[in-house]
């Protein structure tokens, strides 16, 4: 099928969503029930301060242990409300921050932050005021606003409904802040809300039971447990260690003067949906096909051009002395691993 479809499923008893791009798997979203979820709100209690790093670990409901980056000023035993900026790797504790924010399709609430703004994306003057004025109207509490992309062009009285909503929720989960035991205030979304919050809304959304059946989505998915990407003559691996994912290119059997910087902006297009699809994050490390030198910045353009796209934060740290690229990547989602996508 040609266009862009939003499908939700299940795998399963497992809730799943994904973005198929003329019938080409473009993006896959897998709950998981051992893990918090990113965005989920928690009451945590102050633990015991890092040392040297200035983090505060904290204990979180369930028996699990959260470490919060900046802690200064707190102290253990202190209540402290937190949020889920990522998954945890292996045997460490979960990211959580005190930047509470509470987000919706529409609208994004930022207790302790005042005022009110619009997505940098909306650029029509016209437009920017009537959502201003509709702002206003909606809201008038203490709590910062900040309008999505996702306003211009939707119905007035839906981005009310959501602003209020989003407020609600943000004064009830304020007025919780306060305890002596970790408790969980808000579970975060999963796939199929996380679909409708976030996704771009103008493709169309099929939610039969089945459906990734019905559109070869299940094949799909099972692929993804190979690490092997097909870049047409090239191919990459992609093949996530403990320490890091790595990423090795290869220019297979074209043996053509160009064939190095073809499969290299080749990789590039392709590297942020291979990591996307996989769930993967953290440090990327990419062994390209050797090259010039002054070829190389053409890559770093395409990878740059390539990731500004991609929703999930990434940053292009740059190229080592042996000739490697290295990324770092938010790891907004679980990695899906091998022996789970073979199961498909």
């Amino acid at each position: 099928m040609k266009g862009r479809l939003i499908l939700l499923d299940h795998i399963g008893t497992v809730e799943a969503a994904c973005i198929l791009v003329d019938g080409k798997l473009d993006d896959l979203l897998i709950d998981t029930s051992d893990a918090p979820r990113p965005g989920a709100i928690f009451r945590g209690i102050c633990d015991r301060p890092i040392k040297g790093q200035g983090g505060m670990m904290l204990r979180l409901p369930g028996g699990d242990t959260g470490f919060l980056r900046h802690g200064k000023g707190l102290r253990p035993g202190q209540p402290l409300l937190v949020q889920v900026t990522g998954y945890a790797e292996s045997g460490k504790a979960v990211p959580v921050t005190d930047r509470v924010l509470f987000k919706s399709r529409y609208a994004i609430v930022t207790p302790g932050k005042p005022g009110t703004n619009i997505s940098r994306q909306i650029t029509d003057d016209d437009t920017r005021d009537t959502l201003l004025a509709t702002a206003h109207e909606a809201y008038d509490g203490p709590h910062g606003l900040i309008l999505r992309s996702s306003c211009d062009g939707a119905d007035a009285a839906e981005i009310a409904d959501d602003i209020a909503a989003m407020a609600a929720l943000s004064d009830a989960v304020l007025a919780d802040a306060e305890g002596t035991q970790p408790e969980a205030l808000t579970e975060g979304d999963g796939p199929h809300a996380l679909a409708w919050r976030d996704w771009h809304l103008s493709a169309q959304v099929v939610t039969d039971a089945g459906c990734f059946e019905d559109h070869d989505v299940l094949d799909q998915i099972g692929d993804l447990a190979n690490a092997l990407v097909p870049l047409g003559e090239a191919n990459m691996y992609v093949e996530p260690t403990r320490a890091l994912v790595a990423v090795d290119v290869n220019t297979g059997n074209d043996t053509s003067p160009a064939a190095a910087l073809k499969a290299n902006l080749a990789a590039c297009r392709a590297l942020p949906r291979a990591l996307r699809l996989r769930g993967l994050g953290g440090q990327v490390t990419v062994d390209f096909v050797s090259m010039s030198k002054a070829h190389r910045k053409q890559v770093e353009q395409s990878l740059r051009a390539a990731f500004k796209a991609d929703a999930i934060e990434t940053s292009l740290v740059g190229w080592t002395p042996m000739g490697l690229f290295e990324l770092q990547r938010k790891r907004e989602r679980r990695p899906h691993s091998a022996e789970m996508l073979r199961d498909i």
